[in-house]
């Protein structure tokens, strides 16, 4: 069983390759733990759904039953924006996972190895309307009306079942959204995390210097790809992004140790950004001009 089970881990070992040329190798979450973070997730939602409707009930005491469609209307959308509001906001958040996600120790990634854009969350998220909830939508119209027959039923659950089973049927495991934005979620286990990296460079710092225009070169998303990598223990990776870091910002690999230089240059270019953002000026990557 154990044998089988690390079979089938290797099996999900994907490439990541940053925009720096590193191979991160990520895992696939496989279709249980997905399915298990949406089911908290739809929880999450619900209870606040349930909330609101209290809300609206409450609203509706007030106004009297006869002139509850401005109240009904309002319902709608709060609960339209809630379930898509939630998702969007947490995927696109720095650690790009909802609750439910971050429970089951999973994340959302872009397939290129770049950093998850906005419009691939709104892409993804939005296509789960069509997914997920504009046939079960459908399916409890048609319930609580009392006119649902055999057809509509069974057309709705078909068309439910085939996006949701669709992840089984290709190697990725992807949802028709993840396709569409270019994305696929992988494993992110819980780590205990070391201390502040920007604590243990007394040595580096004092080897390693850079300018202002040095630290220019990069943005809050690489200085979080750096951190990722500075805490993992990929050797290789490390010093391919030194070489990277070093032919860029014009200070070439001379077989220095390329953990000292990159914790330098991380903890300096944290400060640098920190020190722009106070006055108001935020370089989201290096894309975006200086």
């Amino acid at each position: 069983m154990a044998k089988l089970r690390r079979r089938e881990a290797i099996s999900r070992v994907r490439p990541l390759v940053t925009p720096e040329g590193v191979d991160l190798k990520v895992t696939l979450a496989d279709a249980g733990t997905r399915a298990s973070a949406f089911l908290l997730d739809a929880v999450i939602i619900m209870v606040a759904g349930l909330i609101i409707t209290i809300v609206a009930f409450m609203g509706l005491g007030g106004l009297g039953f006869d002139r509850s469609e401005p109240v009904v209307v309002v319902w709608i959308v709060l609960i339209f924006f809630l379930r898509n509001a939630y998702f969007l906001a947490f995927e696109a958040g720095r650690s790009a996972r909802t609750l439910g996600k971050r429970i089951m120790g999973i994340r959302v990634a872009s397939r290129d190895g770049s950093g998850l854009a906005i419009d691939q969350v709104i892409a993804r998220n939005l296509m789960r309307e069509i997914e997920v909830f504009l046939p079960l939508s459908m399916l409890v119209a048609q319930a609580g009306s009392g006119l649902a027959d055999t057809l509509t039923t069974v057309f709705g659950l078909a068309w439910a079942l085939i996006f949701a089973l669709f992840p089984l049927f290709n190697r990725d495991r992807l949802r028709i959204g993840d396709l569409l934005a270019g994305t696929w979620v992988i494993e992110a286990p819980k780590r205990v995390l070391a201390d502040d990296l920007t604590k243990h460079t007394d040595f580096a710092a004092s080897t390693y210097r850079f300018t202002p225009a040095q630290l220019d070169v990069y943005g809050i998303a690489e200085l979080h790809k750096l951190e990722e990598i500075l805490r993992g223990d990929n050797d290789s990776a490390l010093e391919t992004v030194a070489r990277a870091i070093g032919d860029k910002i014009g200070m070439p690999y001379r077989g220095y140790r390329a953990r000292p230089f990159l914790t330098a240059y991380y903890t300096e270019l944290r400060a640098h950004l920190e020190r722009k953002l106070l006055l108001g000026k935020r370089r989201a990557s290096k894309h975006e001009a200086v």
